[in-house]
């Protein structure tokens, strides 16, 4: 997975850095179809509370997800996000996973259709 941080309106520390990427490291494993995640931190209205916010977007082999949450710190705003990207993931997962299913399904009522079709012809 390819990650990239941007912080805008002031310089991320080294620790700040290290977080995002543990925290977005974490989300790999509710999905193996991450091709890369962007974040973007942000101060809003200096020194007015609730100023921190963190957006975070994810390309996925079979789509997009992003969250945007402002915070009092970073920390917090990058957890939150982390939590609905991680939901996100879970839906679209459990979506796809349902479609396949129904396929499946499909598929073999076809299937079965196709052969009473056949012994209907050969009688």
């Amino acid at each position: 997975m390819e990650l990239r941080i941007q912080s805008v309106n002031f310089d991320a520390a080294e620790q700040l850095n290290a977080f995002v990427e543990k925290k977005v490291s974490k989300l790999k494993r509710f999905s193996d179809n991450i091709v890369r995640a962007e974040v973007i931190l942000k101060v809003v209205k200096p020194e007015t509370a609730n100023n921190k916010e963190a957006s975070i977007k994810m390309n996925l082999k079979q789509g997009e997800v992003f969250a945007s949450k402002t915070a009092d710190t970073f920390e917090e705003a990058i957890d939150l996000c982390t939590a609905a990207i991680e939901k996100k993931i879970v839906k679209t997962k459990e979506k796809e996973n349902s479609a396949k299913a129904n396929l499946k399904k499909k598929e073999a009522f076809v299937s079965k259709i196709a052969d009473t079709f056949e012994e209907a012809i050969d009688e």
